[in-house]
């Protein structure tokens, strides 16, 4: 099996640039020289990055790079969209063993590929170095087609909060996953319904996560039809006219599915605040409601589903990547979003039916979860 070290640096850049894409109408220099130069017609750039560490977001043994590149795209992408902006480019760079078969960074490439397909964007350059442990860093960039940024720090008292996306599938996934690894079955759990033969969570004693957190336990497993076809979730999926099977979960785990579109929509219908959902849903409204010093309460018969994820999971759960946002009014609140709750006066808190969460209200990767 080739490896990076037989490829070479510069044979192996060439191997990536061959499955990513390169150019658009703004890429005035694309990929090739020192830096990349591109057009900004907004005159305005929204900016995001993020990290996948080996051995703490994902698991080779237990991971399909294919679906680690669709996640680390995917995730950047949603944190441009929670400003109301579109994504139009990345910067990929990666810390990469020399005994790395070459064929796992070519999938992991088609990921990447696959995701920056769904919004359009493009990758503009980035680095390879080698050392240990793979570590992946993306930053996005988009554009806010002429609109301003909508913030955390907007929202106001008599505001509906609502949210578009999934909610505590991939929360509902990882324990799945947990589960079946505690009791030596994570093979055939991960293979559930998608042609997998592996999981795709870290272990909470990797990760010091718990099913409960909405741990950001990246990965996926070898299967990857199931997950192709999973993307496009919007608000009516909190509503699925179907019961999810087990399989649905692990997909929407392994790789998630951000409602892209759903950010730019709330931006043009007047969204007073937004954010992504990455953490939890109570973790991250807590930073809505400290950015815009109200109080905020969630009405959980508006959440849940006799056929979804628990309670728990859907408040609690991370990386489904949903969007919540705030609007003026529920008869503001566009197609695709569902209002799950108020904007009251008072100190920056969360409830939920009027009452303080017990428990963790989600992850945080420093100290105890938020």
């Amino acid at each position: 099996m080739e490896t990076i070290d037989d490829a070479g640096e510069f044979g192996l850049i060439a191997r990536v640039q061959a499955r990513l894409p390169l150019t658009s109408p703004d890429t005035l220099v694309p990929a090739g020289d020192d830096a990349a130069v591109l057009a900004a017609p907004d005159g305005r750039l929204a900016v995001s990055t993020d990290l996948l560490l080996e051995g703490r977001h994902f698991r080779r043994d237990w991971s399909s790079p294919r679906d680690i590149g669709h996640k680390a795209a995917a995730q950047n992408f949603s944190d441009i969209v929670a400003m109301g902006g579109v994504p139009t480019s990345l910067l990929l760079s990666m810390v990469l063993p020399g005994d790395l078969p070459v064929a796992w960074v070519e999938e992991f490439a088609e990921g990447v590929a696959g995701e920056c397909a769904r919004v359009g964007a493009i990758v503009a350059g980035g680095d390879m170095v080698r050392g240990d442990l793979i570590t992946i860093s993306v930053t996005v960039l988009g554009t806010l087609e002429g609109r301003a940024p909508v913030l955390r720090s907007g929202a106001r008292p008599g505001d509906t909060v609502a949210v578009a996306g999934r909610l505590g599938w991939s929360a509902a996934g990882l324990e799945l996953l947990l589960a079946g690894e505690r009791q030596g079955e994570g093979d055939a759990v991960a293979g559930s319904g998608d042609g997998a033969n592996g999981s795709d969570a870290a272990s909470s004693d990797l990760t010091g996560e718990t099913p409960q957190s909405g741990a950001r336990a990246r990965g996926g497993a070898p299967g990857d039809g199931a997950a192709e076809a999973d993307h496009g979730a919007t608000g009516a999926d909190f509503a699925t006219s179907a019961a999810p099977q087990a399989a649905d979960y692990l997909i929407a785990h392994r790789r998630p599915s951000p409602p892209y579109a759903a950010g730019p929509e709330a931006a043009r219908a007047g969204a007073t605040a937004m954010l992504d959902v990455s953490d939890g849903l109570l973790a991250d409204l807590r930073h809505l409601a400290v950015a815009s010093g109200v109080a905020v309460d969630v009405d959980s018969t508006l959440l849940i589903t006799d056929r979804g994820p628990r309670l728990d999971q859907v408040l609690t759960g991370g990386e489904d990547h949903a969007l919540v946002a705030t609007f003026t009014s529920a008869d503001a609140v566009p197609e695709g979003w569902r209002p799950v709750g108020t904007v009251y006066a008072g100190a920056a808190s969360v409830t939920v039916d009027g009452k303080p969460w017990e428990g963790a209200a989600g992850f945080s990767h420093f100290g105890r979860s938020a």
